[in-house]
């Protein structure tokens, strides 16, 4: 599923929880700092939850109000407020795709996906993607529009700055015929190219298995991103209503060891190679 929706893109995000930060280490009210700033508390209060996009002239005044306009952190806040407002090209699918997470997938260094349910919306082969979408929309533009948009999404794979893609699916993913028998083939062997990326990692939870780390919790996204020297990674939760992101660093690591266990009981990718290349026989 790709996640819709407008939430505030991430380094809004980031730009509004370190701002808040700073006024709370300062020792600050946001009533007092708000009158220290001349603004009104209430634009203070929806630059701080994202609610408000700041200038670089409102981020410049409130850390030199909190005593931090010198400091690397400082100097790396202004950075990303130039940079806040950047839009990419999900903006020409913003009526089919969260630009939030799509500005994420763009931004990412490193990409970790869990997924029990289907193959990530990166790695879909186009028939699978259509199959999926066919089965939840009915009307044909908005069809063809999300299977679009999809397909930008994977592109990002061919780009020289293309991030590192960590995946494990559960086998349960490739047994259920999604289209049929000729579209699973289609998508197992597309996922047989891909691990041929050196970028990409692909690892099989086998159903001999069992009970893995990662069962009935549904799937876990988490994006690597660095910019102007600060760590923006954050993990998306799916979700029947489309999912929430988490930022926070006890989360994160949270999400982290997570993965970590689910990889103990994951296949290597040369055994997951051999599987898929099983599975696709078996399709034929």
């Amino acid at each position: 599923m790709t996640p819709t929706g407008h939430g505030p893109p991430v380094r809004q995000r980031r730009l509004a929880s370190e701002l808040r930060k700073l006024r709370e280490a300062a020792g600050l009210t946001a009533e007092v700092a708000a009158g220290n700033l001349g603004r009104p508390r209430s634009k203070l209060t929806k630059i701080e939850t994202a609610r408000q996009i700041p200038t670089v002239a409102d981020v410049e005044a409130i850390l030199a109000a909190y005593g931090g306009h010198n400091s690397a952190l400082g100097l790396a806040l202004v950075e990303l407020a130039r940079n806040v407002r950047k839009r990419g090209w999900w903006v020409a699918f913003d009526d089919v795709l969260d630009g939030g997470f799509a500005e994420l997938e763009d931004a990412a260094t490193t990409i970790r996906i869990w997924q029990p349910e289907t193959v990530p919306g990166l790695l879909q082969a186009p028939a699978y993607t259509r199959e999926l979408i066919t089965a939840e929309i009915d009307d044909p533009t908005e069809i063809e529009r999300r299977v679009q948009a999809r397909a930008t999404r994977r592109a990002r794979l061919e780009r020289s700055d293309a991030p590192i893609l960590d995946v494990m699916l559960t086998e349960e993913v490739l047994r259920r015929m999604v289209g049929g028998r000729p579209v699973m083939r289609q998508q197992v062997t597309a996922l047989l190219r891909d691990l041929e990326r050196p970028n990409v990692s692909i690892r099989i939870v086998p159903l001999e298995a069992g009970a893995s780390p990662g069962q009935g919790r549904g799937g876990l996204t988490m994006f690597q991103v660095s910019e102007a020297g600060l760590d923006l990674s954050v993990a998306y939760f799916e979700a029947m209503n489309g999912g929430w992101y988490v930022e926070d660093v006890a989360s994160i690591r949270e999400c982290r060891r997570r993965f970590d266990q689910i990889a103990r009981v994951a296949l290597s990718t040369e055994k997951t190679a051999k599987f898929l290349a099983r599975i696709r026989k078996e399709l034929e």
